[in-house]
């Protein structure tokens, strides 16, 4: 049986933390940046954390992760 593949697409935007959660980079960061306030940028650049109800379906995304 062949090896599976990981999609490239997912691996560059999730690492995984030591304790298995699956760390992501927030959105809404990109442009448009004006008009939101230095508080909301700051947040912008803290990691999130992909919910539990998604992390089911980002493992199977990633199996090698």
């Amino acid at each position: 049986m062949p090896k599976m593949k990981s999609k490239k697409a997912a691996a560059k935007r999730f690492k995984l933390t030591g304790t298995g959660k699956l760390k992501r980079a927030k959105a809404f960061k990109s442009h448009i940046l004006t008009k939101k306030s230095a508080k909301t940028k700051r947040n912008l650049r803290q990691t999130g954390y992909v919910s539990e109800t998604q992390e089911k379906v980002m493992k199977k995304l990633l199996p090698y992760l």
